[in-house]
């Protein structure tokens, strides 16, 4: 197949799926705009760089809009503006009538393609949930972050009872909460009452890479799938 031009490539396969001529010459187009190798359709796929075969195999795969897509490691090896076009295409399908299906080690693009994420051991599903029902199955309940303009000296044990404080600096510290749309505005209103001049309180960044390791190294006698 190296040796075919793209465009004549995506024509085989959709001949393949028995598609009519007319409908072939639209769909791999389109698909060949879509994915920025219009300006390439002449081009025989042997020439391609492996981020280009990795955007034509896409395009191959959609050309008979199938209503399951499986894809392995979808943006391996391509540059970032690639991988970018490629991952837009992907959230734009998954918007449509199409179960999506990706099989990656790249856990920032799970969580942003994803609406179900399963972690896989030894061939075992050890964790499954949306991406929020993960990091508070693994992680705990959410975590904020308070900054001061200026030093704590010690004041923030001030704070209303019951507060859990998970770790803490001269001018900050972290807390968690199950509910923040009611215990954040509580708690500025405390801290402010205490004369404490506030920069920040915002949201701990937690990502899925910390689940991720949570989940593989859970043992194996206390494994549990969570579902969100």
């Amino acid at each position: 197949y190296v040796r075919m031009p793209a465009e004549e490539y995506l024509d085989f396969f959709g001949r393949l799926y028995g598609m009519e001529a007319l409908a072939r010459q639209q769909r791999i187009g389109a698909l060949l705009e879509q994915f920025g190798l219009s300006a390439d359709h002449k081009r025989r796929v042997g020439e391609f760089s492996k981020g280009m075969r990795q955007k034509l195999a896409l395009a191959r795969s959609l050309v008979h809009n199938p209503p399951i897509l499986l894809l392995d490691e979808p943006t391996s090896a391509m540059d970032p503006e690639s991988a970018r076009l490629v991952r837009d295409a992907i959230l734009t399908l998954r918007s449509e009538n199409r179960t999506v299906i990706i099989c990656t080690h790249n856990l920032s693009e799970a969580e942003e393609l994803a609406d179900q994420i399963a972690i896989i051991r030894r061939g075992r599903i050890v964790a499954l949930g949306s991406s929020a029902s993960l990091k508070q199955a693994f992680l705990g309940p959410e975590e904020y972050e308070v900054r001061f303009a200026t030093p704590l000296d010690g004041r923030w044990n001030d704070l209303p009872t019951g507060w859990q404080v998970s770790a803490r600096g001269s001018d900050w510290f972290r807390y968690q909460t199950r509910q923040p749309d009611q215990d954040n505005p509580l708690l500025l209103r405390h801290l402010m009452q205490q004369q404490l001049k506030i920069l920040s309180l915002q949201p701990v960044n937690r990502s899925l890479e910390q689940v991720y390791l949570q989940a593989i190294n859970t043992p194996e006698e206390a494994e549990v799938a969570h579902a969100g």
